[in-house]
């Protein structure tokens, strides 16, 4: 992530969606908007935005609106994920992968998530064990722009608010560490497997890329056919 916004990037940023899907290519709706600013990137590359947002990116940018860039996924209606709690094993792997805090509970108790405040992104799919989540879609009609703003403001407000209480516990447990220098390191705990065997990395670090969120929204749309 890039340090201090520009003041073009900041009023791109204002009109992104603000799900953190990584699905332009970018790790955060913030380094989109300073790509786009930069010149680095198009405005096309946005699904979650849709046809709606690229408009409102071409209008502030004076160009003319453009197609969604296929490479990128498709337009849809609006999800938000669904635990089955009676799959879920309280890993918490699905907890550190929620860019805004939408998922609640505790080490082996049950996991579910505040539907009002998730964003859809699909991130907390590929660290799932038990493949227990899934994307479905939002009940009601579709939002004004608007209120689509206003939303995509509460959560880039819960993604900020969560990166600052992450940044703090780093430097405190980093103080710890410095202060017990004669204690002994435990090693992280290896990543846990998927049924089949494929490791899933269990640090909140390790960057989960659009291929592998395509990839886990797909096997939930197969499992519901299967399930028809």
């Amino acid at each position: 992530m890039t340090g201090a916004t520009t003041p073009l990037a900041h009023h791109i940023d204002a009109l992104l969606p603000q799900t953190q899907c990584t699905r332009c290519g970018y790790p955060t709706c913030r380094d989109y908007a300073e790509a786009i600013a930069n010149g680095a990137a198009d405005i096309d590359r946005c699904p979650p935005g849709g046809a709606d947002g690229i408009a409102a990116l071409a209008g502030l940018l004076g160009r003319a609106p453009k197609p969604l860039d296929p490479s990128c996924g498709v337009e849809a209606a609006p999800v938000v994920a669904r635990i089955d709690e009676n799959v879920c094993i309280g890993c918490t792997k699905c907890i550190r992968a929620c860019p805004v805090d939408a998922i609640v509970g505790a080490a082996k108790r049950m996991h579910t998530v505040i539907a009002g405040e998730c964003t859809g992104c699909g991130l907390c799919l590929p660290p799932c064990p038990v493949d227990c989540i899934e994307l479905v879609p939002v009940a009601g009609e579709p939002l004004a722009r608007a209120d689509v703003l206003a939303r995509a403001a509460r959560s880039k407000a819960r993604f900020d608010d969560r990166n600052t209480r992450l940044l703090r516990a780093g430097r405190e447990k980093s103080g710890r560490s410095h202060a017990g220098d004669a204690a002994p390191v435990h090693p992280e705990p290896a990543p846990s497997p998927r049924p089949g065997g494929t490791a899933i990395a269990g640090t909140a670090s390790t960057p989960i890329s659009r291929s592998a969120v395509l990839e886990a929204i797909a096997r939930g749309r197969a499992r519901k056919l299967e399930g028809r």
